[in-house]
C-alpha cells in the first residue's frame, strides 16, 4: 500500500504567518519597539519608526487590529449621536449636520476608526450606553439644541463618565467645538458693506436654545458697531420651521414700512425662506435687498439666485470633534472647548 502523499500535504500546509518578531529582526529592534513604532507612540524616533515600517511593508505584516484592541480594551470604534426633535421627519432634518455627519466619519476613518451612527429623539429611545456594552469607545454628539432632554440625559451622560465630545451644545461645561460664530456675523456684514449694501437687518434670535444663533447675532452687532451703523434684530417666532420663520419675519420687515436694503439670517435655511418670501412680494435679490445666510448648505447652491452663506470649515470641524474625543479616551483632554474657522462663499444673492 502506498504511503502518504507528503508532497501533496506540503503544498496544502498554510503559509508562514509573519509575527511582529520577525519584522524586529528584519528591522534590526526589539519586538516592543515594533509594537510601539506601529502604533505611533512619540517615544519611538522617526528614523526607527521609518526602519521598522519599512521591514513590515518588506515582510507584508499588518498589525492584527483584534489582538490590539484585546490587548488595549479599546474597540475601535466612535459613536455618532444625532439628536433630532422628537417626532421629526428625518428628510426634513437640517441638512447642516449631515454635511457635519459626514465630515467627521471621514476624519474618524482617517484616524483608523470605524463610526456607529444613531439618530435619537424621543426621552424614551434615548440611549448612551456605548462604552459599558463595548460598543464604542466615546461618544460624538451633534443636532438641535431645540431637544434639551436629550441634551441633559447626553450631559448626565458625560457626567457619569462617559467619554463625549459634543457640537455646539447647550451645555458650556461638556467638551465642545462650534464654529467660530462671533467671526462669521462680522463677515456677513463686512460683505455686506463692501457691496454697497448700507441698512442691514438681521434676521435671529438672542433666546433660542440654538446659541450659535446669539453668537452670529453678536457678530453682527459688532460689524454695524465698527461701520457706525444701528443694528436691527427680527426676532424669528420658536415653532414653525426654519423656512418659515424666514417667510414670517420678511413679511413682518415688509408690513413694517422700515426701509432695509439686506439681510443677514443667522442659518441657511432662514436664510432660504427670506429669499423665498421677498421674491414672492415682488423685491429684487440681490438688486433692491441683499442676503447672506449661515452653514453652508448645498441647497443654498440651488437656489435662485444662489445663496451668498458662511461656511465653517466641515473637514476642520470633523478632525477637530474626533480628535478631542481620541484625546479624551486617552486622557489628554485639554481645554473646554475649539473654533471652527468660518469661510465667505460669496454667491448671487449679494453681488449687485
Amino acid at each position: 500500500m502506498a504511503g502518504p502523499d507528503t508532497t501533496h500535504q506540503a503544498s496544502i500546509r498554510r503559509p508562514y504567518r509573519v509575527t511582529s518578531f520577525d519584522v524586529a529582526a528584519e528591522a534590526g529592534v526589539s519586538q516592543s519597539t515594533v509594537s510601539r513604532a506601529l502604533a505611533g507612540d512619540p517615544v519611538v524616533s522617526s528614523a526607527t519608526r521609518a526602519r521598522v515600517t519599512e521591514a513590515a511593508q518588506r515582510l507584508n505584516y499588518h498589525v492584527d487590529e483584534n489582538a490590539a484592541r484585546l490587548r488595549t480594551g479599546r474597540t475601535g470604534t466612535l459613536a455618532v449621536v444625532v439628536i433630532a426633535q422628537p417626532g421629526q421627519d428625518i428628510a426634513d432634518f437640517n441638512p447642516f449636520y449631515y454635511a457635519l455627519l459626514g465630515s467627521i466619519c471621514a476624519a474618524a476613518s482617517r484616524r483608523g476608526h470605524e463610526t456607529l451612527v444613531s439618530f435619537q429623539d424621543l426621552p424614551e429611545r434615548l440611549w448612551g450606553g456605548y462604552q459599558q456594552q463595548r460598543k464604542a469607545d466615546g461618544i460624538i454628539v451633534i443636532g438641535t439644541n431645540c431637544n434639551r432632554a436629550a441634551w441633559d440625559y447626553f450631559h448626565a451622560q458625560a457626567h457619569d463618565g462617559a467619554h463625549l465630545v459634543c457640537w455646539g451644545s447647550p451645555h458650556d461645561d461638556l467638551n465642545w467645538v462650534r464654529s467660530d460664530n462671533l467671526a462669521g456675523g462680522r463677515a456677513a456684514v463686512e460683505h455686506l458693506l463692501a457691496g454697497g449694501y448700507r441698512r442691514i437687518v438681521c434676521i435671529g434670535s438672542v433666546t433660542s436654545p440654538q446659541r450659535q444663533f446669539g453668537e452670529r447675532y453678536d457678530g453682527y452687532v459688532a460689524g454695524c458697531a465698527a461701520a457706525g451703523l444701528t443694528p436691527r434684530l427680527i426676532a424669528i417666532a420658536e415653532g414653525p420651521s426654519r423656512e418659515e420663520q424666514g417667510r414670517q419675519a420678511v413679511a413682518a420687515l415688509l408690513a413694517s414700512g422700515e426701509a432695509f436694503d439686506a439681510i443677514f439670517a443667522v442659518c441657511d435655511e432662514i436664510a432660504l425662506g427670506a429669499l423665498h418670501a421677498l421674491r414672492e412680494a415682488g423685491v429684487a435679490v440681490p438688486g433692491a435687498v441683499g442676503i447672506v445666510g449661515f452653514d453652508g448648505i448645498r441647497a443654498g447652491a440651488h437656489a435662485t439666485p444662489q445663496l451668498t452663506s458662511i461656511a465653517p470649515d466641515f473637514a476642520a470641524a470633523g478632525t477637530a470633534l474626533v480628535g478631542r474625543l481620541l484625546a479624551e479616551i486617552s486622557g489628554e483632554a485639554g481645554s473646554a472647548g475649539d473654533r471652527v474657522p468660518v469661510q465667505l462663499l460669496p454667491r448671487g444673492s449679494s453681488r449687485r
